[in-house]
Order: C-alpha cells, then sequence, then structure tokens
C-alpha cells in the first residue's frame, strides 16, 4: 500500500518537475525577446498546464492537476520579484508577500497529498463530469478542469504585478492589514482542514455532518479563508499601486464568483444528497459561507 502511493506520488512530482523546467525554458525564451514579464509569466503558466494535462491524459487520472492550483503561484510570486525592474519595490512588502504566498501554497499542497490515496483516487466531481460528458470527457478536463483553474488562479495573481515589481509606495497601514487579512485566511484554512480531517478519522456515522469548532459558524470556512487569501493579495498590489485596481481586482473579483456559484453549489447539493436529513438542519442554523453565529 505505502510502496503504491509513494509511486504515485512520484509520478505527480515528475509532472511538476516537467512542467517546470519545459516552463522556464519557454519563459527564457520569450524574455530575451523584451517580452513583458507579465506576459511570460502567463504564457510560462499555460505551458506548464499543458505538460500536466499530458500526464493527466497518460494515466487518465485529472487529479494530476490538483496541487497545481497551490503550486503555480509561488514561482510566478519568486519570478516577480527576482525582476531587474523589482529592484524599486519595497523590500520588506516583497518579503512579506512571496513568504504569505509560500506558506499558503505549502500548506494547501500538504492538504491535497494527505487525503490523496494513490492514482486510483480521482475528484468525485471529474467522476461526475465524466459520467455526464461520455468520449467528451478528455476535451472538457482540458478546458473546464486544467485551463480554467489555471485562468482563475493567473488572474489572482495579477496583484502580485505591482506589489513584487513596480509598486513604489513604500510599506505602510494598508499593507499591514493586507497581512493580517492573507495570514488570518491561511491560518482559518489550516484549522477548517484539520479539524474536517479529525471528524472524518473519528469514523462519525454516515448522517453526520461537521458542524462544531469554525464549522458552526460557517458550512464552508475552508472556502471562505480561500477567497479571503486571494483578496488580501489584492490589497497589497493597491497598497503598492493604488491605480492598479482596475485590472488587478479581475482575480479577486472571479474566483469569488467561482466558489460561490460554481464549487458551493455542487458541494452543497452533494451533501444534501447524502445526508439529507442532518444536512437540511445545518443549512437552517449555519451560514454558507461567511462565518456567522449559529442561529437557534
Amino acid at each position: 500500500m505505502k510502496e503504491r502511493i509513494a509511486k504515485a506520488f512520484a509520478w505527480v512530482a515528475l509532472a511538476y518537475v516537467v512542467a517546470g523546467v519545459i516552463a522556464y525554458g519557454v519563459g527564457l525564451f520569450l524574455a530575451v525577446r523584451d517580452i513583458p514579464p507579465i506576459a511570460v509569466a502567463f504564457i510560462a503558466d499555460v505551458v506548464a498546464t499543458v505538460v500536466v494535462f499530458a500526464f493527466s491524459l497518460a494515466f487518465r487520472n485529472s487529479s494530476f492537476y490538483d496541487p497545481y492550483w497551490s503550486v503555480a503561484p509561488i514561482p510566478i510570486a519568486i519570478y516577480f520579484s527576482a525582476q531587474p525592474q523589482a529592484i524599486e519595490a519595497s523590500f520588506l512588502r516583497q518579503f512579506v508577500v512571496v513568504t504569505l504566498v509560500t506558506i499558503w501554497g505549502c500548506r494547501l499542497t500538504y492538504n491535497w497529498a494527505r487525503g490523496w490515496t494513490g492514482l486510483d483516487h480521482e475528484d468525485w466531481r471529474y467522476r461526475d463530469i465524466k459520467e455526464k460528458t461520455g468520449r467528451l470527457y478528455w476535451p472538457v478536463s482540458f478546458v473546464g478542469i486544467h485551463m480554467m483553474p489555471t485562468l482563475w488562479v493567473f488572474f489572482g495573481c495579477l496583484p502580485l504585478y505591482p506589489a513584487l515589481m513596480f509598486g513604489s509606495r513604500p510599506f505602510g497601514p494598508l499593507d499591514v492589514i493586507a497581512a493580517l487579512i492573507t495570514f488570518g485566511a491561511i491560518r482559518l484554512e489550516a484549522e477548517a482542514d484539520k479539524q474536517l480531517v479529525a471528524f472524518r478519522a473519528s469514523g462519525p456515522p454516515p448522517e453526520a455532518v461537521l458542524d462544531t469548532g469554525v464549522w458552526a459558524w460557517s458550512r464552508h470556512p475552508n472556502y471562505f479563508g480561500e477567497m479571503s487569501f486571494w483578496w488580501g493579495l489584492w490589497l497589497f498590489g493597491f497598497a503598492a499601486d493604488p491605480y492598479s485596481w482596475r485590472w488587478t481586482i479581475l482575480g479577486a473579483v472571479s474566483i469569488t464568483l467561482m466558489f460561490r456559484f460554481v464549487s458551493l453549489p455542487l458541494i452543497e447539493r452533494r451533501m444534501a444528497e447524502k445526508r439529507p436529513s442532518t444536512f437540511a438542519d445545518v443549512q437552517q442554523r449555519v451560514s454558507l459561507v461567511v462565518p456567522w453565529p449559529p442561529r437557534a
């Protein structure tokens, strides 16, 4: 069992190493042609996604892509902060932002890894899509499961461009607020995931629903933390260059809408189908996303 899981993780690691090496090569090729860093990062990001998709297709498992959401922002942040133009940006802001993005990415990737049981384990949402699309599944997987999340994450990373490269304002009160929001989001996600793992490990009855701890205040506190993280990054970009808010806000808005109108309805419907009696009670008492005191 352990050997099988280790082999599966080795394949995933290889997929990301190959994707990273090819993306780096593409980035070098584009950089010497004076293409703007934001365009270089975008093209390299798309190329890396295509490589990961090739592994998903080869192993017939779209969950090869699952860690990409949390892995990709780390090299993007490091790339922006390492550009020659970034010498004018606030070093303190660069340090805080890159550190927070790295902590967030490593923690979220670890949370995925401890729940993934190998190459025979695929996200339930992908299996549902496969049943509905049949022979069209892999084109749908490429567009909907691989490329769309890559675009959402890249949009979410847009504030990193002014925050780490050209934003000339010094580190100030807005940065402190942004740091508190971003770190608080990471901490909330970590606590929510910790409580969920402990709940599942306790062997609850089939109808049981977690409604204690942070889950007593929100039915999806982990998603609230995730959305808050991207708004924290946006605030860093706004603090560095207030005039950039018009285009950097696209990421936080699109990710929030995606969670609210795509991910949350899917999970709510699944919970209602699997635990109809108990989940209906939780829906009456507990806020959907924003943490709020439970209703009596």
